[in-house]
């Protein structure tokens, strides 16, 4: 398979045994070949995502002495400014930086483990400047790891598992929500050679569930047989990926793939696209241990979550 699969998830949702399981089979076959889908009925409703995105707006408009107060770095919570973060870094490629900034939040509620709380539970930051952020990004997240929750129940369907054999590791969960801008070439200039929105690379969790809007320096993902493809935009959907965690954890059976956000193009200048991105993980003490064949294709080590995704998390950050 060389594209990028558009699946339905209604009659996962409300369909019968035969269907559910005809679901879970399309889910396991794009893992395997692809690492990536398209998800439609999926239940989340647009005006919740139109709303954060005009909120963020506000927000990435305010000047940048305003942002400053809320600058951090990758992994923390607030304003990520241009320059800090280099995706294409976790694959061993020094790239200039990823042509964005970000507004991130996350799993806020300590689980009383200061190791963990101090990297993966941090309070979120919410801007004065633009109060309804809050509410907004407090729904989107509760909306977003029910959604994951959901997705990694198929995934156990998909294998013939227990409903709750991944779920089981996720009570604790740590995530990660980025709202990214990706200024227009107007604003910004000439990309540098080897200069990408966000560089190619691969994300660390288990799954992770992007809305992005259309456009012309938009994402790819790569073939083995195709080389870089462009990913299907489809109205009012999500696009899901397998992070490296999953991957692992299934024995490499599903790919983490590699995957980048074209630069601005200079046939649309003034193009300016806001993604929101919802990066899942698992409980940080979680033992990952590989399913085993027939099922997994390759026997890891088992790995602790919160020392596999430290570890990656450290490879992308500049300075």
């Amino acid at each position: 398979m060389d594209s990028v699969p558009i699946i339905d998830l209604t009659p996962w949702s409300e369909g019968d045994a035969s269907d559910r399981r005809e679901v879970a089979e399309r889910v396991d076959q794009a893992l395997t070949d692809i690492g990536f889908l398209v998800v439609t009925g999926h239940g989340v409703p647009a005006d919740v995502r139109t709303k954060i995105r005009a909120a963020a707006k506000r927000f990435f408009a305010l000047p940048e002495d305003v942002k400053r107060a809320y600058a951090v770095t990758v992994g923390e919570r607030g304003w990520l400014p241009p320059g800090v973060e280099a995706n294409g870094y976790a694959e061993g490629t020094e790239t200039p930086p990823d042509l964005k900034e970000t507004f991130a939040v996350g799993a806020d509620r300590p689980i009383g483990n200061e190791l963990f709380d101090r990297e993966w539970f941090l309070p979120n930051v919410w801007p004065g400047e633009v109060p309804e952020l809050e509410g907004l990004l407090t729904d989107y997240l509760a909306r977003m790891r029910a959604l994951s929750d959901d997705l990694l129940k198929l995934c156990a369907a998909a294998l013939e598992l227990d409903a709750g054999y991944f779920t089981s590791r996720t009570r604790n969960a740590s995530y990660t929500m980025n709202i990214n801008r990706y200024p227009p070439m107007s604003q910004l200039g000439a990309p540098e050679p080897g200069q990408f929105r966000i560089g190619p690379h691969t994300d660390f969790g288990t799954v992770t569930v992007l809305d992005r809007q259309d456009g012309v320096g938009g994402l790819q993902v790569y073939s083995d047989e195709s080389g870089w493809v462009n990913a299907p935009y489809v109205e009012d959907s999500f696009t899901i990926n397998t992070g490296d965690l999953l991957a692992r954890w299934s024995g490499d059976r599903w790919k983490s793939n590699r995957h980048r956000v074209l630069p601005p193009d200079p046939s649309a200048p003034d193009e300016e696209l806001v993604s929101l991105i919802f990066f899942y993980e698992c409980d940080p003490d979680a033992l990952i241990e590989s399913l085993a064949p027939p099922v997994g294709r390759v026997a890891h080590q088992p790995v602790r979550a919160h020392d596999f995704l430290l570890e990656r998390l450290d490879a992308i950050t500049i300075g």
